[in-house]
């Protein structure tokens, strides 16, 4: 095969470099979004970039928080919560939520009938019912079945590589 391979990949084992685990799996930009949840101590959220759609039918997302967090039984155990997909100029309420589980303060929301916070002006929510938590590793697998959702256009706040990217409409 012809081509410059100056900039060939280099094979390592993931069970033995975790960093350059984390390096590699950060070449894949993911979307970013807040999770939120009624929490023992109120509305709590947790930033999150592990959110995939699962299936149409029924309508099934999934999240993967780290149990390591200190936010983690709070999710672990909430039977319903919302996944808001942040829009580009949201870092923000990203970065709020990357800091704090209260980050409320100057953002609109309000709680739904059960008492999950809702935030307005993102990009799309998944009002979800927990269905199935699968074990993971160092995260587990939170299923949720979406009873309801909202949308609107724009563009996606993104990460990848350590670093917010943007897409330009």
């Amino acid at each position: 095969m012809d081509g410059d391979w100056s900039h060939a990949m280099q094979a390592f084992d993931p069970s033995e470099d975790s960093r350059a685990f984390r390096a590699a799996l950060g070449s894949f930009a993911t979307g970013v979004t807040v999770v939120t949840a009624s929490g023992p101590r109120g509305p709590v959220g947790i930033t999150a970039s592990s959110f995939a759609s699962v299936s149409l039918d029924p309508p099934l997302v999934l999240w993967s928080p780290q149990k390591a967090s200190r936010r983690f039984p709070t999710f672990r155990d909430a039977r319903h919560y919302a996944i808001h997909v942040l829009d580009g100029h949201q870092k923000d309420i990203c970065n709020g939520f990357t800091r704090d589980a209260y980050a409320f303060d100057g953002f609109d929301w309000a709680a739904d009938d059960n008492g999950v916070p809702q935030m307005a002006d993102c990009l799309a929510r998944f009002d979800c019912r927990q269905e199935a938590v699968h074990d993971a590793g160092d995260h587990v697998i939170i299923v949720g079945r979406v009873l309801g959702a909202a949308f609107r256009p724009g563009l996606p706040l993104l990460f990848q590589g350590g670093r917010f990217v943007s897409l330009k409409g």
